[in-house]
């Protein structure tokens, strides 16, 4: 039968001591809260609004569907997992979490096992060679008595959440960047279809010129100006086209591919559709903005670090155990004569290191405030791009109805100068300025078109993506 140990006197008030400074230890570290912001009463284009309060896991849906274009939805949606830029914050949030499991690790006891055998000898004779086996199982914990393994866990969890914010972030600047992209395209295809009418309406312009003249009825100068615009307008043609070009090497980009290897075909006929605004924009939209929940999580992390800091003026404590086994053979290490086994534990407090400890508390403190300031002003930025989003919905939408009201009048000037012209009633200098006038009316209300489009997702990026906010039982 194997002996029992013998009794160890002062295990039990060792582990008693620490059982007590492990119940009424006091956690170090201030109580996060989060940083104040300013908090106007309501937006000045729209609607009243809450205060921040970083919502941003909510689902934001498809909101580039909201375009009703089937060639920006199946491009959006490579977005996901094509961009290098969604791929790299994929694995940064990766990183995140496995740092936050590294950090709920050390909260617990960790536990080792060596297993050894040496053989030794000497005098160059096998009569002196010994042989040496062990066999050892340990463990030691570190009880967080005053809360700076709790609070590194608790800094950890916030590092992991603003990585999902700049996730989400990446890549909704990711979707936006490309559906301004794809807008900026199919505006150059709208542009250069007017071009190629407009170039038609040259050239004919240009043979009445030539008629005229062979006929001796108009001067060699209104044939020169007709080619000279025509001329022009075909360089214009060609630098959309180089525009275009652009536009769409940005979007294989975007979605992960060499821009050789991509192209989209042209949509002459493109159809811009704008996602109306709601009357009162749900202020609980801006709550979503990734960036805000990111630099708030920031904040939150940067507190957890002051009570880290300040942990290092208590002393550390541990806990250790180990049994063992050793002897000349394998056979001896199942034995209970072998049996070796030990408790122990360890304070350990820097007495002096010249106001080190302090300096790094300073340190801390000094990090949160820099946190919380970035927090206000990201929190400030994002009223200042809804606003400035609303303000260009608002006037866009009011500028159209000017824009085709001027195009039509052009188009009709320009008619009634080239019937007169071919009456003989005025100059051809004249045709040349309702032309012209005609051609940036045209342009300027597609140009209009776009920028609404463009004005649209950027408001949604201003918004954290989407129109869609949660409600309440009974609100509408």
């Amino acid at each position: 039968m194997p002996t029992p140990p013998p009794h160890i006197p002062f295990a039990k008030p060792v582990l008693a001591a620490a059982l007590v400074a492990l119940l009424g230890g006091c956690a170090v570290g201030p109580a996060y809260e989060r940083p104040a912001t300013p908090a106007p009463a309501a937006y000045r284009e729209q609607g009243p609004w809450v205060p921040a309060a970083p919502a941003d896991a909510l689902e934001r849906g498809p909101w580039w569907a909201l375009f009703k274009d089937p060639g920006l939805d199946a491009l959006v949606a490579q977005v996901e997992v094509s961009n290098q830029n969604v791929a790299a914050a994929v694995a940064s949030y990766a990183q995140a979490r496995a740092l936050l499991a590294q950090q709920r690790a050390a909260m617990f006891p960790t536990v080792g096992l060596n297993l050894g055998a040496n053989r030794s000898g000497g005098g160059g004779s096998t009569a002196g060679t010994r042989n040496s086996y062990q066999l050892n199982i340990g463990a030691s914990w570190e009880p967080d008595v005053w809360g700076r393994l709790g609070q590194g866990v608790a800094g950890a969890q916030a590092a992991a959440a603003a990585s999902a914010a700049d996730l989400a972030s990446a890549r909704l600047s990711a979707q936006g960047e490309l559906a301004a992209a794809y807008v900026l395209l199919r505006q150059t295809d709208a542009q250069r279809a007017l071009l190629a009418q407009t170039l038609s309406g040259y050239e004919r312009s240009r043979q009445i010129a030539q008629n005229r003249y062979d006929a001796g009825i108009a001067p060699r100068t209104d044939v020169l100006q007709a080619e000279t615009q025509w001329a022009n307008t075909r360089a214009d043609d060609l630098t959309l086209s180089r525009q275009r070009a652009q536009a769409e090497h940005a979007i294989a980009v975007l979605i992960g591919r060499a821009p050789a290897e991509f192209s989209l075909p042209v949509q002459a006929d493109w159809r811009p559709a704008v996602p109306a605004v709601p009357l009162v924009v749900p202020s609980a939209l801006l709550q979503r903005r990734p960036d805000i929940a990111s630099r708030e999580r920031r904040v939150a992390q940067a507190n957890a670090q002051i009570g880290i800091a300040q942990a290092a003026y208590y002393p550390s404590i541990g806990l250790s155990a180990s049994v063992g086994t050793s002897g000349p053979r394998i056979a001896d290490l199942l034995s209970p004569s072998h049996l070796v086994w030990a408790l122990g534990a360890s304070l350990a407090q820097n007495l002096f290191n010249a106001g080190a400890t302090g300096a790094r508390v300073d340190a801390a403190r000094a990090a949160l405030d820099q946190a919380a300031a970035q927090y206000r002003q990201t929190v400030l930025a994002a009223f200042q791009d809804v606003e400035n989003q609303l303000v260009a919905t608002r006037v866009l939408q009011e500028q159209q109805v000017l824009r085709e009201q001027a195009s039509r009048a052009a188009d009709e000037a320009e008619q009634l100068q080239l019937n007169r012209y071919q009456a003989g009633q005025v100059s051809f200098t004249e045709v040349i300025a309702a032309q012209a006038a005609a051609r940036s009316a045209r342009r300027a209300l597609v140009q209009l078109q776009a920028d609404r489009q463009t004005a649209a997702i950027a408001l949604i990026q201003a918004l954290g993506g989407g129109w869609q906010a949660p409600t309440t039982p009974g609100s509408p």
